[in-house]
């Protein structure tokens, strides 16, 4: 007795074998797909499992810490070298050196640039002591500014450079002395104050400039 085909619901009689082989096919392809998509869930567990092993397992030391310049040994190389004498601040705990150099140009110029040593402390300020110079020097550094008057510090008239609205975000405060031959500046994003008790931390060596001449 031979089989009769299957009624298939939703047809109301039996399939031909045309749309046996289609409901087939589709079958595979929603197998495959599903299992692809399986297979990406499965690739990205794993990726992200060894991204994870790689950032705890990779150790983490401290950052490295700045080293120090030495200002003082650096200023020594400066009076050998030039035959004269510069100016290096007194640091104290506030203080830290960014940065200390003999610049070449037209005018020969020994600069340190300082910054608050305190994490919450922020700007710095350059002490600049141009060689055979003057004020007609510090126009150079103040953004083409001249001195907006004088004033005292530590007992010495210094020219001062306030930048008011005219200041940048690096350059707002400025104070300039004649140092014998030199012309010493300090300038930077510190407040009045800061600036001038720099300088003030500055006359004897100043001083002893004015003397050397």
């Amino acid at each position: 007795m031979s089989r009769q085909p299957r009624v298939v619901a939703g047809l109301g009689r039996p399939e031909t074998a045309q749309e046996t082989a289609a409901r087939k096919a589709e079958s595979s392809r929603v197998y495959r797909s599903s299992q692809t998509f399986r297979n990406l869930i499965a690739a990205l567990i794993v990726t992200v499992a060894v991204v994870a092993v790689i950032v705890f397992a990779v150790p983490r030391g401290e950052p490295t810490a700045r080293p120090e310049i030495d200002v003082a040994r650096i200023a020594a190389d400066v009076e050998s070298t030039s035959g004269r004498p510069v100016l290096v601040p007194d640091l104290g705990d506030f203080w830290r050196v960014n940065a200390a150099h003999l610049e070449g140009g037209a005018v020969s110029v020994w600069t340190i640039t300082l910054a608050p040593a305190g994490e919450r402390e922020r700007g710095f300020i350059t002490v600049s002591q141009a060689f055979d110079a003057d004020v007609d020097w510090a126009p150079q550094e103040t953004g083409g500014m001249a001195p907006t008057g004088t004033t005292q510090v530590g007992g010495m008239t210094w020219d001062e450079f306030d930048m008011g609205e005219r200041g940048s975000a690096n350059v707002t405060y400025a104070l300039g002395t004649q140092a014998g031959p030199d012309y010493v500046l300090l300038y930077g994003s510190r407040s009045e104050e800061s600036a001038k008790e720099l300088a003030a931390s500055l006359t004897d060596q100043i001083s002893d400039l004015k003397e050397a001449e």
